[in-house]
């Protein structure tokens, strides 16, 4: 059993996105980030960076005692080889799917997060901090789109744990200011995921806590501006 620390975030998608692919059993616990659930000791036992997603892995492959992971990225690594699934296991397959894993964990990520923050959440809005993240989400879209011209999939020719790393970013286009049409091979990729039964039942997954605003004006002041020592007492 995977228990699984959730908010139908970006981030917590691409691991219900693994979970029902590889149709494993898991419970999810919501963490509200908005409420500060990210912060109560029991979490924060889990997840030091007071982030989610993470998992408990009440069943690892060595039979010992259960295994937590925290960070999005580590999760889906540690999911493909848990399971054998979605990572290929030849030296040359593996490096390509990790190359575009951390690709999307340290830019297509950051950086549309911080598109979404100064062009959605922040109090007042600063030009130049918009065009930046605006311009660099576009940049990133144009590495994806060029790297999908002559293959199926991100890594290759088979769905992985690259693709569901990324998908959720691009979900939210049109906050991002971006326009699908200037990209037809990711287009093309993100038309296929989104169809997926994998995908359609992950996203379903979320319905439950839609009706609740992922960041509320409350929620702004718990999640921006920490610090050290305001991190630790939320």
């Amino acid at each position: 059993m995977i228990e699984f620390y959730y908010w139908p975030t970006p981030n917590g998608h691409k691991i219900t996105m693994f979970l029902e692919e590889a149709e494993l059993d898991y419970r999810i616990h919501p963490v509200d980030i908005s409420s500060g659930d990210q912060f109560k000791p029991d979490f924060l036992a889990i997840s030091p960076n007071n982030r989610m997603p993470a998992i408990i892995d009440t069943a690892p492959s060595d039979g010992g005692e259960p295994i937590s992971v925290f960070e999005s990225g580590a999760i889906l690594l540690y999911l493909a080889e848990k399971t054998g699934r979605f990572l290929p296991t030849d030296v040359r397959g593996r490096k390509t799917v990790t190359e575009w894993l951390f690709w999307q964990v340290g830019g297509l990520g950051p950086m549309a997060g911080q598109n979404h923050h100064f062009g959605v959440y922040a109090p007042s809005k600063i030009p130049y901090a918009i065009d930046r993240y605006v311009a660099e989400t576009n940049r990133l879209y144009g590495v994806l789109d060029r790297r999908l011209e002559s293959r199926a999939f991100v890594a290759g020719d088979r769905y992985g744990i690259a693709d569901m790393a990324c998908y959720p970013w691009v979900v939210p286009w049109k906050r991002q200011q971006q326009n699908l049409e200037d990209f037809p091979n990711l287009r093309r990729w993100f038309e296929m995921v989104r169809q997926r039964p994998g995908t359609l039942r992950a996203y379903a997954r979320g319905e439950p806590f839609s009706g609740r605003p992922t960041v509320t004006e409350d929620g702004k002041k718990i999640l921006f501006g920490q610090t050290a020592s305001r991190a630790s007492v939320v």
